[in-house]
């Protein structure tokens, strides 16, 4: 069963992404509706994007922009990057669990709620 566990585990640690990230899981947004503000901020540098969403009006934005500040810090404080040469390489939302409600209806009917969650991860990188 544990055949080889060293060499698959250095193997891991060789193909492992160095780029400093942050994910939000189980976010109370749908994830198409993050979407829409992530596609903006894709491949702008990291003061670019902070400003699209700090003036975006979407009510998702705020969140978005938490995850966006996190990923920054990471790389400031883990990796030692300036935040002026960053950029946002990849940003993506997947869906999470969805939370069912029941909302009751006339003559014994009951609708079903469906109350979404997502995953919201951001990758920076130096901008070379």
């Amino acid at each position: 069963m544990a055949t080889r566990m060293k060499v698959k585990s250095e193997k891991r640690q060789q193909n492992k992404d160095t780029r400093p990230y942050a994910c939000s899981k189980y976010v109370r947004m749908g994830a198409s509706k993050a979407k829409r503000v992530l596609d903006t901020i894709r491949g702008k540098s990291y003061s670019e994007a902070r400003a699209l969403v700090t003036h975006s009006t979407s009510a998702n934005a705020d969140a978005i922009l938490k995850v966006l500040d996190s990923a920054a810090a990471n790389a400031e404080h883990n990796q030692g990057l300036n935040k002026d040469n960053l950029y946002v390489a990849e940003c993506y939302a997947n869906q999470g669990p969805s939370f069912k409600r029941a909302l009751f209806r006339a003559k014994g009917g009951v609708d079903t709620i469906i109350k979404r969650t997502c995953h919201i991860t951001i990758i920076l990188d130096v901008a070379k």
